[in-house]
């Protein structure tokens, strides 16, 4: 198996499994969902902050990057990490099913990523794309229709 599916796969397994414990935590503790996505950042950054010290030693930005820099900060920073993040903790809080929260939040990722790349012209729109993307919504929509037997 290619490395980056490897890692896919570990990123799949990680939000699953974590988002079933995060779910339980907060309707245990009556946590809004604001509370703990903070909690998870905070812990997070003091993770990811420690491990990255020996990266950030040896990197060094090329000139005239600050754009890409902006690209992270916001699309990563503010979008994914902050919008995308609350929006899944209020979604984990008020949802009976964790198997349609976590189908939706991530199945529809690769489509709004994909479209993107469509309209940017740095994803080809071919036929198996298009298929994959198609697939993808209707693992949502089956997945959406099962979710009141899944009580």
């Amino acid at each position: 198996m290619r490395s980056y599916l490897v890692y896919a796969v570990l990123a799949g397994v990680a939000w699953g499994v974590g988002g079933y414990f995060e779910k339980l935590g907060l309707r245990e503790l009556s946590m809004p969902p604001i509370i703990g996505i903070a909690l998870r950042t905070a812990v997070a950054l003091l993770v990811l902050g420690l491990i990255s010290i020996p990266a950030w030693k040896g990197f060094a930005a090329p000139a005239g990057t600050t754009s890409a820099w902006w690209m992270i900060v916001i699309g990563g920073g503010i979008v994914a990490g902050s919008l995308g993040m609350w929006s899944f903790y209020t979604s984990l809080s008020l949802s009976e099913n964790l198997g349609v929260t976590l189908a939706v939040a991530f199945a529809l990722a690769p489509v709004a990523g994909t479209v993107i790349g469509f309209f940017r012209g740095d994803q080809p729109a071919d036929l198996r794309t298009m298929l994959g993307l198609i697939a993808i919504v209707g693992g949502i929509v089956l997945v959406q229709l099962g979710r009141d037997t899944a009580r």
